[in-house]
């Protein structure tokens, strides 16, 4: 007998094992009365199809089937994904330190990691990895490129960079490190008295890094906030709440589970005040925001603590509970609950099997497919704490809606092409020092220059009409090689319609509940 046949057969065993000890207990007889046809399918694909099929592949496609059609975010881990999903939760990894894209067919560093193996090493943005350990990576995608980059602590990797003036390929050998990705890239104060806070997702740290960033904000003056959660895919319920506590006073209702069994009923409480309970508050959010974002962002909109500005976000109301598969270093990620907010309203939205379908089949929340327009006929009705009304069943609505400020064709030509990032690793790496600031004419002409010889759509009139945005891009790239993610992000934000409400808004307000008023928010519903 073939080691495979044995495997199988091994299967068999113990899937008719499973039969039997369930109907003997007379419970879901019915469906576990089919596990007859479900090895007989095995046993003939195994036996029949036209290529040999390992019999580990049979059971995982299985398994991935028979959650998939549940909810979008059920499924079966396989041990590739049940470790991204340890890694993302826990934000810590080995590896060399350094944000990754593809770009031109070549993954490409975006920014090393500030201390890390490749910032040590001199890696810079933009250098383009040709080689890793000696194999090229033209075509290679970015999740085969982060799992080569990736490894134990101590264990080496060696790169072959392309840098833009070099003739030569370079070689760096890296050793790895623990890496560890903040859920809170950057912060800083603005105006000398509103602190920005940027939180990218809920990791097992979330709660500790936002009270620090607000620590600090308040020692450098900061009295108001804004707390950025767009593109926020969510994370750990619980750092969801430390999150919320932090604006809210000790023993306030969060959120609230609900579920079939009675464990995964649960109330969720602030159990400590927060520092910044009185500070004016505003909240950013879009149709990327989900789960433990809504629950932060529903939170402290029911409760009238903070002023919600942005587009609807995503929807994700549910609640996933992660089980161990023994033995195999897999998991079962199944939908256990549904999540509440303080005013009683579930904002989960329902897809459709369409919707259902675009998402990866091994992915997790970050991969939403994009959001229905915002409908609010027929939508559940609740109020919040001070009356003002707000929505159900589907995302966490905006009190002030932030349409998306498009950019004109010759500046959304160069952001999907990543030239503003190629020119600024050129210039970078030919002048020593350069004026973040602002464009100087030379380096207008410069780059112009290289937007048409790459055949950008647009002349040059066009392309001064839209000088602001095309200065803009180039500028953000040329602070981030100056000065890393907080310093591109500084610039980004200048021509954020969203951020720019906010800032408006909270340089006038004087208290918390001011930013309702100066929002002109009425008491029966929110501005639409």
């Amino acid at each position: 007998m073939t080691r495979n046949r044995f495997f199988l057969l091994l299967a068999f065993v113990a899937l008719f094992a499973l039969g039997w000890w369930v109907g003997r207990g007379g419970a879901n007889s019915d469906l576990y009365g089919n596990l007859d046809l479900f090895i007989e399918v095995l046993s003939r694909v195994e036996q029949n199809y036209v290529d040999p099929v390992k019999p580990d592949q049979l059971i995982d496609g299985a398994l991935k089937g028979m959650v998939r059609d549940l909810d979008p975010y059920s499924q079966y881990l396989d041990a590739r994904s049940f470790s991204r999903l340890q890694t993302t939760t826990q934000g810590v990894f080995g590896g060399i330190g350094a944000v990754v894209g593809v770009r031109d067919n070549y993954p490409t560093v975006i920014s090393p990691i500030e201390g890390s193996p490749a910032w040590r090493a001199g890696v810079r943005s933009g250098d383009v990895i040709v080689r890793i350990d000696g194999k090229g990576t033209a075509g290679l995608s970015m999740d085969d490129a982060v799992d080569k980059l990736r490894g134990a602590k101590g264990t080496k990797v060696t790169l072959g960079l392309m840098r833009l003036g070099d003739t030569e390929e370079r070689s760096v050998t890296l050793e790895r490190d623990v890496i560890t990705t903040p859920s809170v890239p950057y912060w800083f104060a603005l105006d000398d008295a509103v602190g920005y806070v940027r939180l990218a997702d809920f990791s097992e740290k979330s709660g500790g890094e936002v009270r620090q960033a607000l620590e600090r904000l308040r020692a450098q003056g900061a009295k108001s906030a804004i707390l950025d959660l767009r593109s926020n895919p969510g994370g750990l319920l619980e750092q969801a709440v430390n999150v919320a506590e932090q604006f809210l006073p000790k023993g306030q209702l969060v959120v609230y589970t609900h579920g079939r069994s009675k464990g995964q009923d649960q109330r969720y409480y602030a159990t400590e005040g927060g520092a910044e309970s009185r500070w004016p508050l505003v909240v950013l959010i879009d149709e990327g925001s989900a789960s433990a974002s809504e629950i932060v962002a529903g939170a402290l909109q029911d409760l009238d603590r903070a002023l919600v500005i942005g587009r609807t976000s995503f929807g994700k109301g549910s609640v996933q509970s992660v089980y161990p598969l023994r033995n195999r270093g897999t998991a079962l990620k199944l939908t256990t609950a549904l999540y509440y907010t303080p005013s009683g309203r579930s904002i989960h939205k329902h897809m459709d099997q369409a919707a259902l379908d675009s998402l990866l089949d091994e992915g997790d929340d970050s991969a939403p497919p994009p959001p229905a327009a915002a409908d609010t006929s027929g939508a559940p009705r609740y109020h919040t704490a001070a009356g003002r009304l707000v929505y159900g069943g589907g995302g966490i609505r905006p009190d002030v809606a932030v349409r998306p400020d498009s950019l004109p064709p010759v500046a959304h030509a160069v952001e999907a092409r990543a030239l503003a990032f190629r020119f600024a690793t050129r210039w970078a790496n030919t002048h020593a020092k350069f004026d973040v600031a602002q464009v100087n004419e030379q380096e207008w002409r410069d780059y112009t220059a290289f937007l048409a010889s790459e055949k950008t759509p647009g002349t040059r009139e066009e392309m001064e009409r839209e000088r602001p945005e095309l200065s803009r891009a180039l500028r953000r790239e040329l602070a981030r090689r100056a000065g890393g993610d907080e310093a591109a992000a500084k610039v980004a934000l200048e021509g954020d319609p969203v951020f720019q409400q906010a800032m408006e808004i909270l340089n006038r307000a004087k208290s918390a509940k001011e930013v309702f008023r100066l929002a002109a928010i009425p008491e029966s519903g929110a501005r639409r």
